[in-house]
């Protein structure tokens, strides 16, 4: 039997695997939303980073009450779903079929 040192290639192999498994599931925690009865709930910054706006312009559309959300105490979240059915409603189309 042969001793494995950390040095050996078998031993550098999974170590390199390792590495990348942790990184892999650092990634999709960062990324994770969680499901709450069927549905996903979207922090302000996932909301930002979604329809390139500032805070200030998020609070402007609540203020306005252009997007519905849910209040808990201080924080805000969003139902991805009441999100994804104001972006339809308000969908433009610039098809202008030319005669």
């Amino acid at each position: 039997m042969d001793l494995l040192t950390n040095e050996a290639e078998e031993i550098i192999a999974h170590q390199e695997m390792i590495t990348q498994l942790r990184t892999r599931i650092e990634s999709i925690l960062k990324n994770y939303r969680p499901v709450m009865n069927g549905e996903i709930y979207l922090s302000g910054e996932d909301m930002c980073k979604l329809l390139h706006i500032s805070k200030r312009t998020l609070q402007q559309y609540r203020d306005d009450n252009i997007l519905p959300y849910i209040q808990i105490g201080g924080k805000i979240i969003y139902k991805e779903t009441d999100i994804l059915t104001i972006l339809e409603q308000n969908y433009i189309s610039n098809n202008k079929h030319c005669l």
